[in-house]
């Protein structure tokens, strides 16, 4: 599937890659240093026929935001992951999701948990609409909810005085 990224939004191009890429680091046993440099040197450029535009079309993503992103989700995993782990169904344990939502969590955890990033509903809204471009949509309803969640422990203080979805 082809991910759904509007063409003018480096910063969505941004977080479509820190998926892909975290996805890599964990399928391919490849180091966050590693990946981010094979994107910088040789994937952005390439990438607008992956995002279904033609080359030239899209714009230079956010490589600091990038970064920023899947560096965070690596050095912060043994935190990231037991938290997406707890608000998931005992049912479904973090082994059985699919790999591409495991990573698209991470890389949303990542920056939920940094707080100078923009406001958590910002974060999750842009990772839904990424993510309905490589996900079925039972999944992505279940990444909505795992978002909504972990936003709700690490940013708290925007949503206070508001229903838990």
């Amino acid at each position: 599937m082809k991910p759904a990224v509007n063409k003018s939004r480096p910063r969505t191009l941004s977080r479509a890659a820190s998926i892909q890429a975290l996805y890599q680091c964990e399928q391919m046993g490849e180091n966050a240093e590693t990946v981010i440099d094979q994107f910088v040197r040789h994937r952005f450029g390439s990438m607008a026929g992956l995002l279904g535009v033609e080359a030239g079309e899209v714009p230079a993503p956010d490589v600091p935001l990038f970064s920023r992103i899947v560096r965070t989700a690596t050095a912060q995993q043994d935190v990231i992951d037991p938290m997406i782990a707890g608000v998931l169904p005992d049912t479904w344990p973090m082994v059985r999701l699919d790999p591409v939502l495991r990573a698209l969590l991470r890389a949303a955890g990542a920056e939920l948990w940094m707080t100078d990033g923009p406001p958590a509903r910002v974060v999750i809204n842009e990772y839904l609409d990424v993510a309905h471009g490589f996900l079925e949509a039972e999944a992505v309803q279940m990444g909505n909810a795992v978002l909504d969640r972990i936003a709700r422990i690490l940013r708290e203080s925007e949503f206070s005085g508001q229903a838990q979805v």
